[in-house]
């Protein structure tokens, strides 16, 4: 038996249900509306950023997870660092009220992410060390931010039951 490289096409294959889950909350997230007669769609992401306080809270939390389900496919860094830097513009730019609504509708950072996704997966480098390094600092990274984000929402919902009055 040969041996493979962790991410030749054949590794990758016995990842198909993280693949298709991915591709399914990038639809929701980014895709899975229609608007009117133009063609064109959107997705959750803004409509969860209407939310106040907690909205761009919950939608970074799932592309979040995406990213982290990515990194099954042994993602070489420079994807990695782009996925991570279109969380980071999309949610500091979709925090801004309405304009960033808008931003959220024509951005679709996670549709992007699954393509980066995709290209790698259609020609796979075997990951480096500096790949699997910087992988460990940016995941390190995206668990504190989950973990702010986590505290950042009970807060608000801490707030919002002192607010209404229940103890």
């Amino acid at each position: 038996m040969s041996s493979l490289p962790p991410s030749s096409p054949k590794a990758l294959i016995s990842h198909p249900k993280a693949l298709q889950r991915i591709r399914w909350v990038s639809y929701l997230l980014d895709d899975s509306i229609p608007l009117l007669n133009t063609g064109y769609r959107m997705g959750l992401d803004p409509i969860l950023g209407l939310l106040p306080g907690v909205g761009d809270s919950l939608s970074l939390l799932i592309s979040i997870y995406l990213v982290m389900e990515s990194l099954r496919f042994k993602l070489p860094k420079r994807i990695l660092v782009r996925m991570v830097a279109n969380l980071i513009l999309d949610t500091a730019v979709g925090s801004v009220p309405v304009a960033g609504n808008i931003f959220d509708v024509a951005w679709k950072a996670n549709r992007k992410n699954l393509r980066l996704l995709e290209a790698h997966i259609a020609d796979p480098k075997p990951p480096t060390l500096s790949d699997r390094l910087v992988t460990f600092g940016i995941v390190g990274f995206l668990l504190a931010l989950l973990l702010g984000i986590v505290a950042l929402l009970a807060t608000f919902i801490w707030l919002v039951l002192q607010l209404l009055g229940v103890n």
